[in-house]
């Protein structure tokens, strides 16, 4: 054995210390938002563990129900929303909970009630969960400041109200990226430890990047704004080599490398669906938290994406997200048809 090398690695900083370093700088935490973490960290651990058993203990496949957004829903998404509701409600700090797979909202019991909500989408991508392809979790996390009643109000909040967003990748490695409003963070599963270690200290997205990636087997739906700017990625007329193209369909996978490589997620509305496919609380706020906590930008055609203020919890919104310059160049591009538009 090598001894020397395993002292070294109990040097190491784990997701629970980094958020215990944290909490140190606030004399005033009562480590509520700590345990409520842990709990979270221990979610994703459950569902990691889950996702790669998969196949072998007969997981994939349809558990015969339909969930609120009509998509048929896999024993997987089944599985990982009710880890997730039980391990949020046992933390004993949660008081209305969100999923993407329940229509309603949960409520705590009082006796198990605390002062944050929690948004998530318990597996995110999980139509790719038979052919291999990288899935996840996405959370948002909100602070209630007085001891009422809590009802919808509670989470139909704009996303810059949020005090902690991240997402945990279950891809060729179990990755979670965090941020607690003071940049982000990404930590990897250490199998042999059962540990999130910190292996992207201080992330921040490129300004500018090389890369775009939307689902173009929907351009004929497009409006003009989103068509000029996959248009001007293919063919730029500036003299720049064209962007090159990745879309793997799975948000948590392809926000992920952009957050890493930097370049611009779209996906707008359409003619098919005008007000686009992704959820604003648990898909559009969390990972626009992150890209901007990371330097980048998230606009949803119209306004920035934290502004929005949802009037329902599964409410839809296009979204355009990524490296700062990139989603300026498309902001420019609606700016332009709305000045033409009043003409």
């Amino acid at each position: 054995m090598d001894h020397a090398a395993d002292a070294q690695r109990t040097d190491l900083m784990t997701i629970t210390r980094f958020v215990l370093n944290e909490q140190s700088k606030y004399p005033e935490s009562r480590g509520d938002f700590t345990i409520l973490l842990s709990h979270i960290v221990l979610g994703c651990k459950f569902v990691c563990s889950a996702v790669n058993k998969a196949g072998l203990a007969k997981l994939i496949g349809l558990a015969g129900e339909t969930n609120v957004q009509g998509e048929e829903q896999k024993k997987l998404d089944v599985l990982s929303n009710e880890v997730f509701i039980k391990a949020l409600v046992s933390s004993g700090r949660t008081c209305i909970l969100v999923s993407e797979e329940d229509e309603e909202p949960t409520y705590v019991e009082p006796s198990r009630r605390g002062r944050y909500s929690v948004v998530f989408d318990p597996l995110d991508g999980s139509s790719n969960i038979d052919c291999g392809v990288s899935i996840g979790t996405i959370f948002g996390i909100y602070h209630l400041n007085d001891s009422h009643e809590p009802n919808l109000e509670d989470v139909l909040q704009p996303g810059k109200n949020m005090v902690a967003a991240g997402y945990c990748l279950y891809g060729s490695s179990c990755t979670l990226v965090l941020s607690t409003g003071t940049g982000v963070n990404g930590f990897t599963l250490d199998p042999s430890l059962g540990e999130f270690i910190l292996t992207h200290p201080d992330l921040k997205v490129p300004k500018k990047g090389k890369i775009y990636s939307v689902n173009e087997g929907n351009a004929k739906n497009w409006d003009g704004p989103t068509a000029k700017y996959v248009e001007n990625c293919k063919f730029p007329t500036d003299g720049s080599p064209p962007k090159s193209l990745r879309y793997v369909g799975s948000m948590v996978a392809d926000v992920h490398r952009t957050l890493l490589y930097g370049g611009i997620f779209l996906y707008p509305g359409d003619k098919k669906s005008p007000n686009g496919k992704l959820r604003v609380l648990y898909e559009v706020f969390p990972m626009a938290f992150l890209m901007e906590e990371a330097g980048g930008q998230a606009f949803t055609g119209k306004i920035r994406a934290l502004e929005l203020v949802p009037k329902t919890i599964h409410e839809r919104s296009p979204i355009f997200l990524g490296s700062y310059d990139d989603v300026e160049e498309i902001k420019a591009l609606y700016a332009a048809a709305a000045a033409a538009e009043n003409k």
